[in-house]
């Protein structure tokens, strides 16, 4: 067979056009750096690619594109997620404007192929499973054509080492790896098991070692996240492979510590506990989503039920990692007002960053297909939002059980009080007397990108650019001082991440009472006849 011939690739990675909850602007300003994560999937498939073919990147949220890079490359990678499909789609456009060939993939043209009709090649599903096939098409001749994987069949134990010499570290907050793909439980709303599947795949441990190595060497060091859907998804294969991860870690001195997401079970299992503490993880994203087991039930996250959900974030505390938490206002199942309930859940539980969301039907869930056969989607519902803070808070993008008004006084009340600089600073304050890191390294490894900014200049400048969060702030500062450096440090954290939840928290609630406002303007005759008494959401 010959060998592939030379070809420049030019990857794009999209903007995410609206902010959101997730994308920390402020608080990476902090820090000096532009987002708070570099894009895994791109570099991950550009090690995929024939070697002999050029490849740069660029990350349209850090770098500006010009007509030079386009005029350079022979083809065009891109693709993402829901809120980058604004910018995907102008990419595209760009693309066929210059006469470039595009080809797309992701997440979301996965689950919404006929929105990127416009691309002259979809690569969908899984990367592994496919791109062998587009690249003998292209040496082909192909200029044009759709690819797809077989599901969930992708064999993670030949992804091979990501392209991190095509990442600026500098632009990020932090950088990413991956250990397993899929999880094992049914959440209705999520797309995850119709992307990845129920039955969770994993890299060997030799593989991850080549990874976390190529990064040891390249100098990079400090925060790691662990994307994977759910961490814990595989536990047989995990507890092999923590404690090898906790004796390299030692072995090379500690050099990175870990974030991850997974699901609330971890907290029944103090074994895993204790292995990722010795790991060096400080922080666990876990989605609570509602703090009402009928409503729980009702999603199917049935792991979420026959617990106290409190109990078992402080247990994930006791263990030395921090919890940040998704949460979700308009189910079916809730009651006539939820918001107490969910606030007085945020409180006990003594979690700061809390992102809550309004319920958008993803395309391709178990809840959407629901939603369509029931007729209450809407006709638009896998468009993104353009003109909301995220697709959340954009939502609802079906009609809802309970009145339209209802779901959004509740969601405007969630956010006016657990985002009051009071109310946040308490919960940083209460988080620090409930977690033990004293299993953690606790000092910051030489190159750690967030030892740019000392522990007081960061606050300084959150209390200076945010006035009423002055006193609690700073109080909350000087409690977790006197404590012990390690509370401190993440103290500062929580406050940094402050600079973007309290600002953006409060667009959120005025965005949202744009929304109420227009609910309230009376409907022309004869449609406010017509309409029924509960409001129906307007498309998101």
């Amino acid at each position: 067979m010959n060998a592939p011939r030379p070809c420049n690739v030019l990857m794009l990675y999209p903007l995410f056009t609206a902010e959101s909850f997730w994308s920390f602007g402020e608080s990476c300003k902090l820090m000096g750096v532009q987002r708070p994560a570099a894009p895994l999937g791109l570099i991950t498939v550009a090690a995929m690619l024939p070697e002999s073919w050029a490849i740069r990147l660029i990350d349209c949220n850090t770098t500006p594109l010009g007509d030079d890079d386009l005029d350079w490359a022979d083809v065009v990678f891109t693709g993402g997620m829901l809120p980058q499909q604004t910018d995907t789609l102008r990419l595209i456009e760009l693309c066929r404007a210059k006469a470039r060939p595009v080809v797309v993939g992701g997440p979301d043209p996965t689950s919404s192929p006929h929105l990127y009709a416009r691309a002259d090649f979809q690569v969908l599903g899984e990367a592994e499973g496919v791109i062998d096939e587009f690249v003998a098409a292209w040496e082909g001749g192909a200029r044009s054509g759709v690819f797809t994987a077989p599901k969930f069949q992708a064999d993670v134990t030949r992804t091979p080492v990501p392209r991190f010499d095509l990442l600026k570290f500098e632009d990020y907050l932090y950088l990413g790896v991956q250990y397993s793909r899929g999880c094992p439980f049914t959440c209705e709303f999520c797309d995850i098991i119709e992307l990845y599947g129920r039955v969770p795949r994993t890299k060997t441990t030799p593989q991850m070692f080549t990874e976390l190595e190529t990064l040891y060497r390249m100098g990079y060091r400090g925060h790691l996240d662990f994307v994977d859907d759910n961490f814990i998804g595989n536990k047989k294969s995990l507890k092999l492979f923590l404690p090898q991860l906790a004796e390299w870690q030692r072995a090379h001195g500690y050099p990175f510590e870990f974030s991850t997401e997974a699901s609330v079970n971890l907290a029944d299992d103090q074994e895993l506990l204790n292995m990722m503490a010795a790991a060096n993880f400080f922080g666990i994203f876990v989605g609570i989503e509602s703090p009402d087991p009928a409503t729980l039930v009702a999603m199917r996250k049935k792991q979420n039920t026959r617990r106290n959900i409190a109990e078992s974030i402080h247990r994930i505390y006791g263990a030395g990692m921090l919890v940040t938490a998704g949460f979700i206002v308009g189910f079916d199942s809730e009651k006539v007002s939820m918001a107490d309930a969910m606030i007085e859940f945020i409180e006990e539980a003594a979690i700061p960053v809390c992102m809550v969301g309004l319920l958008y039907a993803l395309p391709n869930t178990q809840l959407t297909r629901r939603l369509a056969k029931e007729g209450r989607l809407h006709a638009d519902h896998d468009l993104a939002s353009t003109t909301s803070g995220d697709q959340c808070t954009g939502g609802i993008n079906f009609d809802p059980v309970r009145p339209l008004r209802d779901i959004l006084m509740d969601y405007k009340t969630v956010l006016e009080r657990v985002y009051s600089p009071e109310a946040y600073a308490s919960r940083v304050d209460r988080l620090m007397t409930l977690l033990d890191r004293s299993r953690q390294r606790h000092e910051l490894a030489e190159g750690d990108i967030r030892a740019k900014v000392g522990a007081m200049e960061t606050v300084h400048r959150v209390v200076t650019a945010i006035p009423e969060a002055r006193g609690p702030l700073w109080q909350t500062f000087m409690n977790c001082a006197k404590r012990d450096t390690s509370s401190a440090r993440i103290a500062v954290q929580m406050i940094a991440a402050y600079a973007h939840l309290g600002p953006f928290s409060r667009k959120v609630i005025d965005a949202i009472d744009a929304r109420l406002a227009a609910l309230d303007e009376p409907m022309p005759f004869p449609a406010a006849v017509a309409s029924a008494p509960q409001a129906i959401s307007p498309p998101a």
